[in-house]
Order: structure tokens, then sequence, then C-alpha cells
């Protein structure tokens, strides 16, 4: 006699379904994202994050890589990632500091601000932005609420300083 297996249920996301209602909010957001970075790879060249980082560099001359990864809020190894790709790409110059000769200064050369005169802003990208943009009343709610969604996709929460816009490296 044949062994029923029990089928899975599949949850419909109909029309006015709270669930399917963030799913087209989060499909809004991401495509926003990633039409926001086409757009910068198309006119500058370059991927988001790297234009962020170049971006940065240009604001604060002589920066080192670990304020970089402050300034971005990403780890370390992926601001000097970013940088490594902005020095062979001859957009960041790099010579070492007169004060620490340990430490690295990191200056944009005319070349990277070339760059950044044709790149599309904002240059953190528009979901920095628009959440800069919101006040600490919606921001502590978002992030309660967001922290549920992180909780309930059991994801790795170290994924959190990859920026948006990484190239695959």
């Amino acid at each position: 006699m044949p062994k029923l297996v029990a089928k899975p249920q599949v949850r419909n996301l109909s029309h006015g379904d709270p669930a399917a209602e963030a799913l087209r909010r989060f499909r809004l957001i991401f495509n926003a994202v990633k039409t926001h970075f086409r757009e910068v790879e198309k006119k500058a060249g370059l991927a988001g994050a790297q234009l962020w980082a170049l971006s940065v560099v240009r604001d604060v001359p002589g920066i080192g890589v670990g304020e970089l990864a402050t300034a971005m809020d990403v780890h370390q190894s992926t601001a000097s990632n970013l940088v490594k790709a902005l020095v062979a790409g001859a957009l960041v110059e790099v010579k070492r500091s007169d004060v620490d000769r340990r430490a690295l200064a990191l200056r944009v050369s005319p070349a990277g601000l070339k760059v950044l005169k044709r790149a599309p802003g904002p240059f953190s990208g528009v979901l920095p932005e628009a959440l800069t943009s919101l006040d600490t009343p919606a921001l502590t709610r978002l992030n309660r609420d967001l922290d549920k969604v992180i909780q309930a996709l059991r994801v790795d929460k170290r994924a959190a300083n990859i920026p948006l816009g990484q190239p695959d490296t």
C-alpha cells in the first residue's frame, strides 16, 4: 500500500494580507536600492560601496582604513578591500601618515574626483539617505520590528557589516 505523504501547507499571500503588504514594501525598497546601484555602476563604473568609500575619502583627506570602516559602519577588512579596489583603479592614493608611519593616509586622486563628478548621488546610497531622514521614534519602531523579521529569518547577524552595493569578493 503506497505511503501517503502530507502536502506541505502553502500560504497564499493575497491582496490585503498584511504579510503580502509587507512583502510588497520590501520589494519596493530592494528595487529602489538595486536601481540606484545599477545607475551608479553605469555612470561611475564603480560598485555602490566603492563609490561611497571614495566619497568619504574625498570628504576626509588623510583618513585611515580604520576610520573609513567606522564612517561606513563596516568591518575593517571590508573597508580594506574597498580601498584595495580603489587604489588598483588609481582612484585613491595611499601615503604613510605623518603622525604614525605604520598608518596609511588616503586621498582621492584626480581620476577619483572625475568619477565622483559623474556619479549619481547620494553616494552613501538611497537607503541610508532615506533612513537618516527619519526621526528617532520612527527609527526605534522600525528597528524593533525589523529585529523580529531578522529573528524569523535566522540570519547571520555578521552580514550587517557588509554594505549594500558591495561587489562579490
